[in-house]
């Protein structure tokens, strides 16, 4: 107990200072290295961050890691200001994804396995970020959503379903794990069922919709494409509820 309160403690402090000092460290770089690229440096110590400590510890990175991006790489430089509309986009993002990838991480962390910090997880997390931000409609969100999972946990087919919980198919569950009646399924043994599989769209813990999956033969996705996909999903969710308000 004494040392998760401590590892905690830890990690609250990291939260404020390591952003801080990853951005310092980039400065001399900000004239040749793009913002969007810098931003995902600032996600990956989000990640880390969220890794070693809780949940509380990865927002306050990610809010950390907003902040001393605008002081430090947007111009006007050291200043809190921003006048740059992609630069605003940027730093709206870079809080979008790092609280998202906090989650994700504080949730991999309690699962006992690496932290996700693959470029290409996190540059998908990003996109759909970036889309369910502008004005596009949620459909484009759900489209694009659906191709990454497709690809993500290898499926021969994919389709969304808006607020409708009919039959008791296997489920892609919050945590990665697949539940199959009331049995968890090993995908790692056994791949994904040789049937169609559920995995549902939440935003502020309301149901909103479900992705119908249908895996390719042999599909064995690892558990972090598994957490990957739950967040695409959650994303799904937000633009979901974002549009019906």
């Amino acid at each position: 107990m004494l040392y998760r309160l401590t590892r905690d403690r830890t990690a609250i402090v990291a939260a404020v200072v390591a952003p801080l000092a990853v951005a310092a460290v980039l400065v001399p770089f900000r004239g040749s290295f793009s913002n969007t690229n810098a931003a995902l440096v600032l996600v990956v110590v989000v990640v880390a961050v969220a890794a070693i400590g809780n949940r509380l510890a990865g927002a306050l990175a990610a809010l950390s890691a907003a902040v001393w991006f605008d002081f430090f790489l947007t111009v006007p430089y050291e200043r809190f200001t921003i006048t740059r509309s992609a630069d605003v986009t940027t730093a709206v993002l870079l809080l979008a994804v790092g609280l998202a990838v906090s989650q994700l991480a504080a949730r991999a962390r309690r699962l006992q396995i690496i932290a996700i910090t693959d470029a290409g997880y996190l540059s998908q997390i990003r996109d759909t970020a970036e889309l369910a931000q502008s004005s596009t409609g949620p459909d484009a969100v759900v489209d694009q959503v659906r191709h990454q999972l497709t690809g993500l946990l290898q499926l021969s087919g994919c389709r969304f379903e808006y607020g409708s919980l009919l039959g008791h198919p296997p489920r892609l569950e919050q945590d990665g794990t697949v539940v199959s009646g009331r049995t968890r399924w090993d995908v790692d043994r056994l791949g994904l069922p040789d049937e169609e599989v559920e995995l549902r769209a939440f935003a502020g813990g309301r149901f909103l919709g479900r992705f119908m999956m249908r895996p390719a033969p042999g599909a064995a996705p690892s558990l972090q494409a598994r957490l990957v996909a739950v967040t695409l999903a959650n994303q799904v969710g937000v633009a979901l509820s974002t549009s019906s308000r």
